[in-house]
This record gives C-alpha cells, structure tokens and sequence, in this order.
C-alpha cells in the first residue's frame, strides 16, 4: 500500500513530508533535526512505518506507543524550546494491527535548536529531501520571519533631529501638517516607554543605510521590459525619503496637464490618480518581506501602465480575487512600519488602501482597473495609464504638460515671475520646478530670466 492510498494530499518526499520506517532511538538526531526543522519552517509532517519509496508498511500499537514516548523524551531532553506535535494513525491492513504513525509538527512561535551536551546547540532548517544546519545568514533570516524585523527595542534614544525625513513626510501628508510628538509615538509602540526606538522606526531614521529599503524605480519605452530604459534610479536610505523619491519619480514621469473645461477654466488630469499610486507604494513599503537579503521593491513605468512588485508572499488565506472589494481583510507583516506610515497619515488601520485604490477608479472601464497578481515570494500590483489607447494617444486632445502649459501661459498672460509660474503646476518644490520644469526650457533657449536668479522680482520670458 502506498502512502497516499492513506494519506490522498501526500504525493513524494518534500518540505512539507518526510518518511521514517522507524525511529532509531540510539540515533536520535537523524530524524529529530526533521521535527526541529518543521517547527522552525512553516510546519510538517513526518510519517514513521514508511519505506523511502513511500510504501506504507505499518508498525504496531505497541511500537507506536515507544515511538511516542521516544519522541516526548527526546522533546524533552533535545530540543529548545520544546516542539509542539500532534499525531494521527491510520491502518494499512484490514485486520488494524499495523498503523502509519502520522507526527505533525506545529509551526514554532520561536525558533528551535537541538542541543546536545551543554554547549552544542544547533539550528536545523528544512530542505527538499534533507534538514542541514542552519547557516548565520539563515539563522539571521530565520529570525526576522519569526519576530518581523521591526519590533526590537534598539538602544538609540529617539531625537526627532535625526528622523527629519520623516518628520518631513508627516508635515506633508497629515491634515494639520503637524508633526507627531513623542507621547504619539510611543502610543504606537513606534518608540519604547524609555524612549528607545523600535528597529522598525530605525529604518525611517536620517542615517539609516541598510541594503534592505532598496527601491528601484525605471521608465520603459514601450509595454515591455525588452525596451529602452528612458529613465532610472535606485533610492536607499531612509524608508521616509525613499517612498517620497519614489513619489518624485512616479511624477515626472507620467503624463499630468491640464484640460480646458466648458466654463473656460481649467481642470487638472492625470494618467494615474494621486491616491493611487501613493496607496501602491505604501503597500510595498509596508508589507514586503524585508527578511529575504538580497531584493527590493521594482516600480516600472510603462507605455501604458505601472508595475510594483515587492518581495514577501502574500498573507492572507484566500486569493485578493476572492475577497468582495472593500473586505480584504487587514493583516501587517511589519507593524512598526506600519504603524510609523499611520502615524504619517499613509496607511489606513482597517486595511483599506486597496479600497482607495479602487475607489480612484470607479469611473474607469473594467480592463483599467487595478489588478493585484501573486505569485510564490513576491506580489504585483498593477495600475493602468487612465489616458492610454491602445494607439498610444491620449483620449484627450487638450491634454498638455506643465512645460507646454508655462509656455501657454507666458504667451497670453506675458512675463512671470518664478513663483507665479510654479503655482500654475503640480510642484510643491521651487526646487523641483526648476530643475525638471523651468531650467530645461531655460537651457533649451525657450525661455530665458530677466534678472538676478535669486531676486524674487526676476522674470521668466519667452525669447523672440
């Protein structure tokens, strides 16, 4: 009898199943080190009185009763903290006198070693068709699964002087601009009763540096990755500037004007509402798997639409498909982070940034809407251009850039001043206006300053 005869889900030996013909007790570390790894993955199965081909020979109630106590035994003596396991028998002969002892080991809140002496601790991990010892990198990896990498009280007193970006994003995104004080962060468990930082708020800290909060932003001529790349940057550093930079770069890279409106006056328009890439970008920033070395967060920008893939798996039980829109329910891989994006007014606490998201879309036909694709390790959220046919033109002719609307204006209204310019586009930074507005019109002998640059009464002409 083979094995799946008793057992329909268990097709061959891999991570979630493993065969022993019997438990050697003289031994023990050849088949504890499978409960330890299971316990430290996502849990297991190992199934004793099966042969390495899977054929399900059975022992005896009285060999059960040995091997169960053999396995509390070892539990008790080897393993720390001790594994939590259930069992379940099933008879392999009509008479019930030899059964599959089924031991399934529960997933651990902690991460288990086996010891052996007073010194000897190992960490096991499970493999596809072995259990070797868990390497540092692992262990290190291992350990930000369990406890998340965020909620460790680091010893770094918090000094809003060293968190300014994200005291910058707060003032930009909260109602009142405000900035959180102290008494709110530590409502939120962001910062310790002591006034130590969580490591989750450290990631939003000014000097923060680490590999981990990579996010890689790139502009594609055409609807595929096998096109030109017209633009790229890689941000890293604080979580705070790297969302915004990430922002920055979602902007001038995407189509946003203006249109005229039937009373003469004039209405902004844009390819992706603003709610909607801020919802995306929060959403991987929030809930990627910052535990897996080595990645980060992609944001391509197509001809036709935007992609943000990043790192994780997706945790909830049921596909997004599955969930009527407006009841995913709300589950955080990173709490601290999360809990620092709330403080900042980004993140909704009954998880409906995906709402949003829809919401800014509900006058767009079904083949636009947001998409969400997941896939083993990584999830995809797609956001699709509102303004692109599949000709590539704008669904409407009065659709302009805020360089050809400055050029507009200059030309009805006569020269103005740098200020009185940028009020009429979407930059909030005189900065920012100039470099990716003004200065190329500038430098392109479009337009020119009569003026000293920093003299507020300088203007900006167009040159005849």
């Amino acid at each position: 009898m083979h094995i799946r005869e008793l057992f329909p889900d268990v097709i061959s030996e891999d991570l979630d199943y493993e065969y022993k013909t019997v438990l050697n007790p003289d031994k023990p570390i050849k088949w504890a080190k499978t409960i330890v790894g299971y316990a430290n993955g996502k849990g297991g199965v190992m199934f004793v009185g099966v042969s390495n081909e899977g054929e399900a020979f059975g022992i005896s109630l009285e060999e059960i009763d040995k091997t169960k106590n053999l396995i509390a035994t070892i539990n008790d003596r080897h393993i720390f903290p001790h594994a939590r396991v259930q069992y379940m028998l099933r008879s392999v002969d009509a008479n019930a006198e030899r059964f599959v002892l089924a031991v399934n080991v529960i997933q651990a809140d902690s991460i288990l070693r086996y010891r052996e002496g007073d010194f000897n601790e190992t960490v096991y991990i499970k493999g596809d068709g072995n259990t070797p010892p868990a390497t540092p990198e692992e262990i290190i990896a291992l350990h930000k699964r369990k406890f998340g990498v965020d909620n460790e009280t680091t010893e770094i007193k918090y000094d809003e002087k060293k968190w300014t970006e994200y005291i910058k994003v707060c003032r930009e995104y909260r109602e009142d601009s405000s900035t959180p004080t102290l008494k709110d962060l530590q409502n939120e468990e962001i910062v310790s009763k002591e006034g130590f930082a969580k490591s989750g708020f450290i990631m939003f800290g000014d000097d923060y540096d680490g590999d981990d909060s990579l996010l890689c932003c790139r502009l594609w001529k055409g609807k595929q990755k096998t096109g030109t790349v017209l633009d790229h940057e890689r941000f890293k550093g604080s979580l705070a500037k790297v969302f915004q930079d990430a922002i920055n770069f979602i902007e001038r890279n995407t189509k946003t004007g203006w249109q005229k409106t039937p009373n003469g006056g004039r209405e902004e328009i844009r390819s992706y509402p603003k709610e909607a890439i801020r919802e995306a970008l929060v959403n991987a920033v929030a809930h990627r798997d910052y535990s897996i070395s080595g990645t980060q967060i992609d944001v391509d920008i197509y001809c036709d639409r935007i992609e943000i893939v990043s790192p994780g798996s997706w945790l909830l039980p049921k596909n997004y498909e599955e969930y009527p829109i407006g009841s995913i329910p709300s589950i955080r891989r990173n709490t601290i982070i999360a809990a620092c994006l709330d403080e900042a007014n980004l993140m909704e606490r009954g998880g409906t940034g995906f709402q949003t998201m829809i919401e800014s879309y509900k006058d767009s036909e079904e083949h636009l809407q947001p998409v969400v694709s997941i896939y083993p390790g990584f999830l995809n959220l797609r956001l699709y251009d509102k303004l692109y046919e599949e000709n590539g033109v704008e669904t409407d002719n009065d659709v302009v850039t805020d360089a050809e609307r400055i050029l507009e204006i200059l030309k009805i209204e006569g020269p103005k001043s740098v200020k009185e310019l940028q009020a009429y586009t979407k930059y909030k930074s005189r900065s920012q206006f100039l470099a990716e507005v003004l200065n190329p019109l500038i430098n392109e002998d479009i337009v020119y300053r009569d003026g000293n640059a920093k003299s507020p009464t300088a203007l900006i002409r167009i040159k005849r």
